[in-house]
Order: structure tokens, then C-alpha cells, then sequence
């Protein structure tokens, strides 16, 4: 026993070393994750925490841990127990396991341009929010006060404003996402949120004016119909923008980015004022790079009403996910790109018409979340037999694996860019390895990461909340941009001459919007 023992010990160094040389394989850079938490937050296929447990309930079967019998381990695939016979007659799914090549991907990721070593905060910046968008804003957001003024009467206060002035204008609002302030009035409050410095560049009546008038687009021309006419044009330069400056890698993932209330505001106010608080009228979506966490693409679906394609349907509509996960890689054909998707939007129908178009795919299912129409009914339960953690059973159609793997609890997964026969492993902290294909492993080494963009980045959102739904589409969408601003400085040079955290390089981007002197943040 002791001898076997000892073996154990020998095996588990190089079991994490061949774990590791598979997640470099995945093209998952750490670096530009340097500042998050563990590599563990909120990743239920490595979280050991109750709460993690709990959370990852809606993928997976809420039952007690059966573990293996001590000094046995169990067998990857053909000879545990889940491997039932096949009750389906049709269907095509087969017990037949073919190893395949992943997909081919000849391409490098990353910037498209050398930045300077000397490139600033707002340099990296208008790469996506240039000036000429904002010379736009600036004539938008006056021919919206004349007209305004034409209708309701004169405003004696107001002066048109200059590019000089929208530059400040975004600084301020800019400046909640670092401060974390609820209001970005508290800059001339002379309290807690008070910046002295800030607060001399314009007056708090001046910065309210441009916040009364401020406009992308002043007026819906007549062949306009969609409901978010007034920020369109920006999210089409900003989308130009992100396609101009990077390339991403392989992996992406399909999701919906943190964007929830701030924590220490939900944690103090009242419920009267969370009662005041509008639900949004919109889901945000993203496709995101998932070896740099930078965001490639936004999708906006916006609720329009109580009907059955409003934000409130949308939560249990799996074909309205198919239809953001088609707007998403409308862009994507023919790059062998592989998808993680979650299980909303995960399903055959979908997988299929993706690989069609050269997409590669691999999701989490949920028989209650996930569209399952052409799935083998036998994969979809849970077999009687007790089993012991990385057990699995696989059926294939062609080049797609349906995985059932066990981990306390049943996890599924549908995959055509993983081949069924490759094996990989789930490092566990307090567990060590657990078996499984490489399809889970790869999911869940990716989910990791963007679990820890938001972890890092989510919190660093815009704060300022206004009324109108295309004022908060604007907001995120500025919000994402400095994030992904951030992300191409972290890995360009510049980032060897300041080392600044995210943190610091939001308060530089404001100064410099502001025309501030220089002054470095202190290390």
C-alpha cells in the first residue's frame, strides 16, 4: 500500500506538468490576468467552496458525492461503468470513439500595431474612441441644443461646446470607474468622492449642460427604425475600432460580461432607493478573446416591450441565444475559431451550422437550459449505477462528441473541436488530478480565465447611471473600450517604461482627457 502510495506522489509532478504543457497548447496567457485573484475564482471545475458547488447547480445534477474506492483510480473511458448500451436506434450517435485533429489555426493573435514605448493612456484609448468620433458627438450634442432650444425656449447659460470640452465631459464620467462613486456630481461635492484637481477643469453648471445635451445622434432620419438609433453609429465605429486593433486567438468565448450593480452600493442602500433603481431594457453580449480577455465583438438586444422577444423571455429562450450567438460570429466564418458557449446557447442545431462555416464549438449543456432537440435521450439522465469522479461516457455523430463527465455531479458538454479519444485532467487544490476528455479540460480552463476578467476588470465599469437605455449602452460600451484599451497596453511596450495597474491607468486616462498636467501615479 505504502509502495502505491509513494507511485502516486511519483506520478502527480508529471501528471501537472503535462497539465500545464496542454494549457500553453491553449494559447492562455497569464500575464495579462497578472493582477486577479486565484486562478479558481468562481470556476465550479475548480472551486472546492460550498458556494461554487451551489453555483454551478443549474449544469449539473444536485446529488452527493460518490467517491472512488481508496487506491483505485478510475479507468478514462471504454471500461467504466457509463458506458450503457445504446438505446437510441436513429439519431446517428455512436459509442465508436475516432481521434481527429483539432482544428487548424495558422493564425496570430494579438495587436496589429506596434505602439510606441512613450504611447499614453489616451493614446491606446482613441485607438477605438478617435477624434473624429468625438468631433462628431461635439457637433451632435450641438445641433441637439439648438433644436431643443428652438422647441422649449432659449437657454441663456449655454455656449456650444468644443472637442477640448467632450474630452473632459468623458474624463469625468470616466472617472466612477475608478472611484467607484454612484454619482459623478460627488467631484464637486467637497466630500468623500471630492477631487479638487478634477474639479477645477469645469464647473459642475458647465459639466451639467453638456450632460443635459450630450448626444451621439440627434435625430432619427427617416429610413432609422431601430430602437437604438441614437448610439448605432458609435458601437459600428467602436466594433471597426476593436476589428482594426487586434486579433484574437483561437479560443473565444461567447458570454454576458458582469456589468451588476456596484457591490458597496447594493451593500448600503436602502430598499427604497433599490426600488427607484430602473431595470435595464437591454441584455449585453460579448465575443471575447479568451487567452487576453479582450473583447472582440458587442451584441446589444434590446427589450422592446413585454413580448416574447423582450429581455425577461430572452432568459429562457435558448433560439433567442442562437440568435445573439449568430450576430456575435457573423465576422467569425472560415477562421477555425473555436467557441465556448454556455448552456443557453449551446445545442446540435447550432454546433452544426457553425462548422459549416468553419466555426468550432464547445459547450456546456443543460437539459433544462439548453436546446437538446437531436441529442440521444440515454445521455440526458443520470444512470443508476454509482460512479466515481472523472468517469465519463461519450456518444459521437461525426465529428461531434456528446461528453457526459462525472464531477460531483453530472457535467455535459457538445464539442466538435476536441477529439473524443484525447484525455486531459482537472487540477484540483485540495483533490488533486481528476480525469477527464480534453474538451472539459480545455472548457474549463478557459472559463477560469474569464471568470477572472471579471473578476478584475468588471468592477472597473462605469458607475453613472443614467435614465435613457441608449445613454447606458453608450456608458458600457465606453467602459469596455478602456478595458480593452488596457489590455493592448499590458502588452505592448509601453507597459515596461509605467507599470501601471488598472486602477492607475484609469486615473491617467482622466487626467489626460481632462488636459491635466503629467503626474504618475505612485507606485
Amino acid at each position: 500500500m505504502a509502495e502505491g502510495g509513494g507511485g502516486a506522489r511519483k506520478r502527480a509532478p508529471a501528471l501537472l506538468e503535462a497539465a500545464r504543457a496542454r494549457y500553453e497548447s491553449l494559447h492562455i496567457s497569464d500575464d495579462v490576468f497578472g493582477e486577479s485573484g486565484p486562478d479558481s475564482g468562481g470556476n465550479p471545475f475548480y472551486s472546492t467552496s460550498a458556494a461554487s458547488r451551489s453555483s454551478s447547480a443549474a449544469s449539473s445534477d444536485d446529488e452527493r458525492e460518490r467517491p472512488a474506492p481508496p487506491g483505485t483510480a478510475p479507468p478514462p473511458h471504454a471500461a467504466d461503468p457509463l458506458e450503457l448500451e445504446e438505446d437510441e436506434t436513429g439519431g446517428g450517435w455512436s459509442t465508436v470513439l475516432r481521434d481527429r485533429p483539432p482544428p487548424r489555426f495558422e493564425d496570430t493573435g494579438g495587436p496589429t500595431r506596434k505602439m510606441p514605448p512613450s504611447a499614453s493612456a489616451v493614446d491606446f484609448f482613441q485607438l477605438f474612441v478617435p477624434d473624429n468620433v468625438l468631433k462628431n458627438m461635439v457637433v451632435q450634442t450641438n445641433m441637439y441644443a439648438r433644436k431643443f432650444q428652438e422647441r422649449f425656449g432659449s437657454d441663456g447659460a449655454w455656449v456650444e461646446v468644443t472637442l477640448a470640452e467632450m474630452k473632459a465631459f468623458l474624463g469625468y464620467v470616466i472617472s466612477t470607474s475608478v472611484s467607484h462613486c454612484e454619482s459623478v456630481l460627488s467631484i464637486w461635492s467637497g466630500g468623500f468622492y471630492s477631487n479638487r484637481s478634477l474639479a477645477l477643469v469645469m464647473s459642475q453648471a458647465r459639466f451639467e449642460k453638456i450632460l443635459k445635451y450630450f448626444h451621439v445622434v440627434a435625430f432619427r432620419s427617416s429610413q432609422t427604425t431601430h430602437g437604438l438609433y441614437k448610439v448605432q453609429p458609435f458601437l459600428d465605429s467602436l466594433q471597426s475600432g476593436f476589428d482594426a486593433a487586434f486579433r484574437p486567438s483561437q479560443t473565444q468565448v461567447l458570454h454576458e460580461p458582469l456589468i451588476d450593480e456596484d457591490p458597496v452600493f447594493i451593500a448600503t442602500c436602502t430598499e427604497r432607493e433599490l426600488r427607484k433603481r430602473k431595470k435595464r431594457k437591454f441584455s449585453l453580449w460579448v465575443r471575447q478573446c479568451s487567452s487576453t480577455g479582450f473583447i472582440i465583438q458587442i451584441y446589444v438586444h434590446l427589450k422592446e416591450g413585454g413580448g416574447p422577444d423582450g429581455l425577461d423571455a430572452l432568459k429562457n429562450k435558448p433560439q433567442l441565444h442562437s440568435m445573439v450567438a449568430r450576430s456575435l460570429c457573423r465576422n467569425a466564418a472560415g477562421k477555425n475559431y473555436i467557441i465556448f458557449t454556455g448552456p443557453s446557447i449551446t445545442s446540435l442545431t447550432l454546433f452544426e451550422e457553425f462548422e459549416k462555416q468553419g466555426i468550432y464549438c464547445c459547450g456546456l449543456l443543460s437539459s433544462r437550459k439548453s436546446d437538446c432537440t437531436g441529442l440521444p435521450p440515454s445521455m440526458l439522465t443520470n444512470p443508476a449505477t454509482p460512479l466515481a469522479r472523472g468517469q465519463h461516457q461519450i456518444r459521437t455523430k461525426g465529428n461531434m462528441s456528446l461528453i457526459c463527465w462525472y464531477n460531483k455531479g453530472h457535467f455535459r458538454f457538445l464539442t466538435n473541436a476536441y477529439s473524443p479519444v484525447q484525455q486531459g485532467v482537472i487540477i484540483k487544490r485540495r483533490s488533486g488530478e481528476i480525469p477527464c476528455p480534453l474538451a472539459v479540460e480545455a472548457f474549463a480552463a478557459h472559463l477560469s480565465y474569464i471568470c477572472r476578467y471579471d473578476d478584475k476588470y468588471s468592477k472597473y465599469f462605469i458607475s453613472h447611471k443614467p435614465n435613457k437605455t441608449w445613454q447606458q449602452v453608450f456608458w458600457f460600451a465606453i467602459s469596455i473600450a478602456v478595458n480593452n484599451a488596457y489590455i493592448l497596453y499590458k502588452m505592448s511596450d509601453a507597459y515596461h517604461v509605467k507599470r501601471y495597474s488598472r486602477a492607475q491607468f484609469g486615473e491617467r486616462l482622466v487626467r489626460e482627457l481632462l488636459g491635466l498636467e503629467d503626474e504618475s501615479p505612485a507606485h
